[in-house]
């Protein structure tokens, strides 16, 4: 983990309400995918975590949407002004499952974590399925970058305004050999009842502290009560029990 004060090299606004902010590291990064951020807003108490996009040794980038008073305060920093940032929380996923056919389902914002993801298993010479799915074409983000890189991409939007109509279960491939999700758990919860294989959940959760001090984000698994700042935010299917 690295904490410190980040400069703003990019703050820029890519979808209806989201912005790209990217930020140059005080030090050496080290981000695996799937791990996130947590960036102190100027001017509000306690800090908003973000799921890291994209990364390299010196720089990060999140995305998010303005959905309140201290997101639409982000929108303003400007390029050249610093953050307070803690980068490479959580244990993000484990890749050495993905086999060869790995499969990545976001849902709305919970497609940022998938682009770090895909290089990851590009890198290590396996080509990743992409399955989106938003509210309509307004909303649709990094569809264009995976596909960039290779990946093949279907999308499905609920109004049928893009891709097809829909949800992610709606266009899940026939065979894969493992996946890595992030979004609403109402898709985790289709997502398990649309496929009996293997993969890992990103939790996108509401977060006190963000590295494990407050127990402010609890979720249930099989083994009791875990902290998704420090023990997730990333679990195994297997790990996880659902309440009805």
């Amino acid at each position: 983990m690295v904490k410190g004060s980040f400069v703003i090299t990019e703050n820029t606004p890519v979808a209806a309400g989201i912005h790209r902010l990217t930020l140059r590291a005080p030090g050496k990064l080290s981000i695996l995918p799937g791990q996130f951020a947590s960036i102190s807003i100027p001017g509000f108490f306690l800090r908003r975590p973000f799921s890291v996009c994209d990364a390299d040794d010196g720089s990060l980038t999140v995305m998010y949407r303005t959905v309140g008073a201290g997101t639409e305060a982000l929108t303003s920093q400007a390029v050249g002004s610093t953050l307070d940032v803690m980068a490479g929380l959580g244990n993000g996923y484990d890749l050495t499952l993905a086999g060869n056919a790995p499969l990545l389902i976001g849902g709305g914002m919970g497609c940022t974590p998938l682009l770090l993801t895909a290089k990851a298993l590009l890198a290590k010479g396996v080509k990743p399925y992409a399955v989106l799915g938003f509210s309509s074409k307004d909303d649709v983000i990094l569809a264009d970058e995976l596909s960039a890189l290779g990946c093949k991409v279907a999308v499905a939007t609920v109004d049928g305004s893009f891709g097809t109509k829909g949800f992610v279960t709606d266009i899940l491939p026939r065979e894969f050999s493992y996946f890595y999700s992030c979004g609403p758990e109402a898709m985790y919860r289709a997502i398990v009842k649309a496929t009996d294989l293997p993969g890992q959940f990103s939790f996108e959760e509401r977060m006190g502290c963000g590295f494990g001090a407050c127990m402010g984000c609890t979720k249930k698994t099989v083994n009791g009560f875990r902290r998704v700042c420090k023990d997730g935010p990333v679990f195994a299917r297997e790990e996880l029990q659902w309440e009805d």
